[in-house]
């Protein structure tokens, strides 16, 4: 049994939440290796013995980049085997294509699923070392390529989903956050900026136990810009974490093309979810004796119309839908936290964002809802432990997102729920590199 069972938070429906008592389970007895079953798998939602090592906030946790195992994960080659399988065993339902190339020339796929009118876009590994995601997103490509249940035929009908699992397989491979391109080679690629200054989120030198003075490169997530017309001018270098970027990695450009295209066919681009990692080491406000599962948030850039040079995007940019959408994965997780709790251990991410540089800040200006998960732990801190678990939570939340938005109750929800959600508490790490909030999304 798991013992010190807690009060589990209810799914907030409404301003506030409450709170549901949850009823003990049985841990699993059985020799089920949990690290082999899919993230779709009920068994994952069985509390584990493992469970309260997990939550337990260890003073002595440290965010310290270290070298851990990481051969669980899907890499590059897998990815392509696995879209290759899910495409041939869907019959159809599942069209797995190459949309780019990275800059060391690895393919970057997407697969689409669905029929519907509302588009959906997921993408996962823009940084190199936040790997939960790209496993979450095959195993729910998996279970729509085959499901026959109402519920897969709904998603099918009112959805189209399209999946990047790994947009940064350069950065995969090597398993850090960057990419693997040197300014040398932009200027090559625009000339334009050839005697500007760098880009600042060019990584030339050590960063979470990484050291980028061989292979430099840049942090992909802050090189989006709302206009997605945009070609980079030499006045707008080297920027920083307050601006827009400017589409000069393949990576960025290639996402962009694929949101750009969606817009063409479905006018807009319902929602766009990006799955990422933050700290392993963040604990809940009201219990700081246990550690946050993960964070979300829908809300990433300030309201353009208090914006100067943002009055553009005013007129599309639609909080309450993102906070919505935010609510329905909270909720999801919160029903499955009645049986295993630690999935109740889920926090806004800090709400004091504004970083139209990010593919959230520009996809939200450009009009789609938004939602960002932040799972605990990248691989420098937490390598593959927990990868069984953590996996299941973001297909939880991902499956009552989708959920919400085929079944159209997420217009239902009431984004003043979103800011019950409870917001993250502080780490507890130590780190000789201490991350700064913008370091983890």
């Amino acid at each position: 049994m798991v013992a010190n069972r807690r009060p589990v938070r209810a799914a907030v429906v409404g301003v506030g939440a409450f709170a549901l008592i949850a009823t003990a389970s049985p841990a699993i007895a059985d020799s089920t290796d949990l690290s082999e079953l899919p993230a779709y798998s009920a068994q994952l939602d069985r509390p584990q013995p493992t469970d309260d090592a997990f939550v337990a906030a260890d003073r002595e946790c440290s965010d310290q980049p270290r070298d851990l195992p990481i051969n669980e994960f899907t890499d590059h080659r897998e990815l392509g085997i696995e879209l290759d399988r899910i495409e041939r065993i869907s019959e159809g339902r599942v069209d797995v294509q190459q949309v780019g190339m990275s800059n060391r020339g690895r393919e970057i796929w997407s697969a689409r699923v669905g029929t519907g009118p509302k588009a959906v876009l997921i993408t996962s590994e823009i940084h190199g070392n936040e790997k939960t995601g790209t496993d979450a997103i095959l195993d729910l490509l998996d279970w729509l390529a085959t499901s026959d249940s109402a519920k897969a035929q709904r998603w099918l009908d009112e959805l189209t989903i399209v999946a990047i699992p790994k947009m940064n397989p350069d950065g995969a491979e090597l398993d850090r956050r960057g990419n693997d391109m040197t300014w040398e080679e932009v200027t090559a690629r625009f000339p334009q900026l050839r005697g500007s200054e760098p880009a600042w989120n060019y990584y030339t030198g050590p960063r979470q136990g990484d050291d980028y003075s061989k292979r430099p490169g840049f942090d992909v997530n802050r090189d989006y810009h709302p206009d997605l017309n945009y070609v980079p001018r030499a006045e707008d270098f080297p920027g920083d974490s307050d601006s827009t970027g400017w589409y000069i990695t393949p990576e960025s450009r290639t996402v962009r093309d694929v949101y750009r295209g969606l817009q063409a066919e479905f006018g807009e681009v319902d929602t766009y979810v990006d799955l990422h990692h933050q700290g392993a080491c963040y604990v809940m406000p009201d219990d700081p004796d246990e550690f946050v599962t993960l964070s979300i948030s829908g809300k990433f850039v300030d309201d353009p119309a208090t914006m100067p040079g943002y009055e553009q995007y005013a007129a599309d940019y639609d909080l309450d839908y993102s906070k919505r959408l935010n609510v329905a994965v909270y909720n999801a997780l919160q029903g499955a936290a009645n049986n295993r709790p630690l999935f109740g251990n889920v926090t806004l991410y800090p709400q004091d964002t504004n970083l139209p540089g990010t593919g959230l800040g520009s996809f939200a200006l450009n009009g789609s809802g938004t939602v960002l998960f932040e799972v605990r732990g990248q691989t420098q801190t937490l390598g593959q432990q927990y990868r069984a678990v953590l996996t299941r939570a973001v297909y939880i939340g991902l499956d009552g997102m989708l959920s919400a938005v085929a079944s159209g109750r997420v217009n239902q929800l009431d984004p003043a729920a979103y800011d019950a959600i409870p917001p993250r508490g502080p780490s507890i790490g130590s780190d000789a590199e201490v991350p700064t909030v913008a370091s983890h999304d």
